[in-house]
């Protein structure tokens, strides 16, 4: 064994080496030798020039000592359980005539609570990048993984973007078997399935569909496997890399999967009968299929009185049709349609626009480009300042730009009211600005006409949109109570029996007290 090493050591061409640059396949696919120094030798090969790879070659005591190989990666495994329940109890093992076989090592002398056999070369990589530890055994083409991770992973924590005043506090972390665990706390059941799949041919990441069996749609179910199966990308870094893979339409601004940091979400969906996608390394869970309404929906309005929640939704909603539409409104009244205002009214708006050298549309593009900078350049800086700054910075150029007469002051008014609307609903950020922008150029083309059919365009586009087969917007004009039950207001809990449509199979219950189509 020491004459080997020595050879290792020193670079020299050995047999094995010669064995190994002969191969005309990559070494990754090739399966294990009975030769322990055979492995060692391509483990060692497949490992080059990476530093932080740990080997240990271990002799059990007794008259026959066995040979073992140990490798696992430095600074992502727990030390102590592999000193205490690997490498001591290894050594200290006495064995009979021949090689230990490899499950009653696994049965008798290993300590581990987590184990499995692999047989690939392929297979070790990937565990051992995943904090895991390898043993190799002296005439055995398997080897024992053992589950040894310590990842440094930050504490759970109140998502920021998702504050609630009442409800859990919880929130995913970037470590998947956390997250699983919050959901499985939340979902007590054996209905809830978790099907685990890797994602980039190189990074390897781990992804995670769940689902609850008796009220998923099989359709969208295979529909997701399908498009999963057809990602060909190098790496997953976070889970927006597959939201753009399996989306409905690349080129819409709206979303088709929705996304959340909250446990208590992903669960209140999956009883609806959505999927959700759990990705290693990212606190942002995906769900499918996703509809419009969710938008405007918060977990706070089902943890508050349905009154409430009802009077809150509706003015989420009704910030998002004025975010949209009051620049372009006040371009199409000034600039085309003046007579549907008071005279005392026009007459001010007049008086404030006389010494503007810039046209009303062109004005408002700026001001909206402006606010727009500031609202980026909060976000961006640190916390303790870049709410101070966003504040003070609109006030001071706000209030600059009209002292100079470079801007009227209705339209400060305006971009005002259109910047503090966008935030009640910041799921549709991204795309109120394209289409925000759409109005402004339609009103300022052709006025209130120019509106119309702007809204128009949004409806027909919204309503073609699709999330997994699922209408992402159902415009049909038909009115059934328990289909809009939880679409515009909340209806008590008693009273909320079937699902969404076409996300599930099931009713939520059977009850007598509810109210009937």
């Amino acid at each position: 064994m020491l004459r080997f090493l020595k050879k290792l050591c020193a670079g020299k061409t050995t047999d094995i080496d010669k064995k190994i640059a002969g191969l005309n396949y990559p070494l990754e696919e090739r399966k294990f030798s009975r030769s322990l120094d055979e492995n060692v030798a391509v483990i060692k090969k497949l490992l080059t020039d990476v530093d932080i790879a740990q080997y240990k070659l271990i002799q059990s005591a007794g008259k026959n000592p066995a040979r073992y190989f140990l490798i696992f990666f430095d600074g992502i495994v727990h030390s102590e359980i592999v000193n205490s329940n690997i490498i001591k109890p290894l050594m200290n093992s006495k064995t009979e005539e021949g090689s230990p076989k490899l499950e009653k090592l696994l049965a008798t002398v290993v300590q581990a609570g987590e184990s499995k056999i692999i047989d690939t070369f392929k297979a070790v990589i990937e565990s051992v990048t995943h904090g895991d530890t390898v043993l190799f055994i002296e005439s055995c083409d398997q080897a024992a993984v053992f589950n040894t991770r310590q990842f440094s992973t930050r504490a759970i924590t109140e998502p920021d973007n998702e504050k609630v005043l009442s409800g859990p506090r919880e929130g995913f972390t970037e470590l998947l078997v956390q997250n699983l665990s919050q959901i499985l706390r939340r979902a007590r059941t054996n209905e809830l399935k978790t099907k685990m799949m890797t994602l980039g041919k190189r990074t390897q990441t781990k992804i995670c569909v769940c689902y609850l069996d008796s009220l998923v749609n099989r359709e969208v179910l295979e529909e997701l496997y399908r498009r999963l199966d057809k990602i060909d990308i190098d790496g997953v870094l976070d889970s927006n890399y597959i939201t753009e893979e399996i989306h409905d339409y690349p080129l819409s601004p709206f979303r088709t999967v929705g996304s959340t940091e909250r446990p208590d979400v992903v669960v209140g969906r999956l009883l609806e009968g959505r999927i959700a996608i759990l990705v290693d390394n990212s606190p942002v869970a995906l769900t499918v299929p996703y509809l419009f309404i969710e938008n405007f929906q918060s977990n706070e309005d089902y943890y508050f009185n349905f009154y409430y929640s009802s009077f809150s939704r509706l003015l989420r909603i009704l910030g998002f049709f004025l975010t949209l539409s009051v620049p372009g409104l006040y371009i199409a009244v000034v600039a085309f349609h003046q007579e549907i205002l008071p005279l005392q009214l026009l007459m001010r708006i007049a008086m404030e626009r006389q010494s503007v050298p810039l046209p009303a549309a062109l004005e408002a593009v700026i001001m909206l480009i402006v606010f727009d900078i500031l609202r980026e350049t909060g976000v961006r800086m640190p916390s303790n300042i870049g709410q101070a700054l966003s504040i003070v910075g609109a006030l001071v150029i706000g209030q600059a730009a009209v002292e100079a007469s470079l801007v009227a002051a209705p339209m400060i008014i305006v971009v005002a009211a259109t910047g503090i609307t966008s935030l009640l609903v910041p799921k549709l950020n991204a795309p109120m600005i394209f289409w925000r922008l759409f109005f402004l150029i339609m009103a300022s083309t052709f006025g209130f006409f120019g509106l119309t059919i702007g809204l128009s365009l949004l409806f027909i586009h919204l309503n073609n949109l699709t999330s997994f087969g699922v209408e992402h917007l159902s415009l049909k004009g038909s009115f059934r109570l328990q289909e809009n039950k939880d679409i515009f207001i909340r209806f008590p809990w008693p009273y909320m029996i079937d699902r969404p449509k076409g996300l599930s199979r099931n009713k939520v219950r059977q009850t007598g007290d509810g109210i009937d189509d």
